[in-house]
């Protein structure tokens, strides 16, 4: 199991690597929306799973998730920096999670979409990026405003 979290875990951080250096972020599409699973460990008040809408850091990756209650989708290109505004701060305010590079088994990292944002936010800075922001004037404003948002 530990090694399972541990898989988890490094696809998480390869997601994010190569998000931010292909600025691209893929979903699987369908007919009724995006490809979407339900988490393994949060839950709402009344007890039902978190929703989870699943992303993927490359169209390879995505595509081999199309089975199963899946193999009507497609991979569906989102750039980065309206993965971030629109994206993230929407399933926040919706209340659901972020999947990273599920498996075909629907085995993946579950993040918090603002939590997401300021890992997004440090590898940019790390890596010497910038991302250009519509509603914001840029990351920093943008991880700012969510630092203030998680401390209260």
């Amino acid at each position: 199991m530990l090694q399972d979290h541990i898989t988890v875990e490094n696809r998480h951080k390869d997601f994010i690597k190569k998000i931010i250096e292909t600025e691209t972020v893929y979903a699987l599409k369908g007919d009724v929306g995006y490809a979407t699973s339900y988490s393994s460990e949060s839950e709402y008040e009344d007890g039902e799973p978190v929703q989870i809408i699943c992303f993927w850091s490359d169209a390879a990756r995505a595509k081999s998730c199309i089975e199963n209650e899946w193999d009507k989708y497609e991979p569906s290109s989102i750039p980065l920096n309206e993965f971030v505004e629109n994206w993230c701060l929407g399933m926040n305010s919706d209340g659901v999670l972020v999947g990273t590079n599920f498996d075909n088994n629907l085995f993946g990292y579950e993040a918090e979409p603002l939590e997401l944002i300021l890992d997004i936010a440090k590898e940019l800075t790390i890596s010497g990026k910038s991302l250009e922001l519509r509603k914001y004037e840029n990351m920093e404003d943008l991880e700012k405003q969510i630092r203030e948002v998680l401390e209260h």
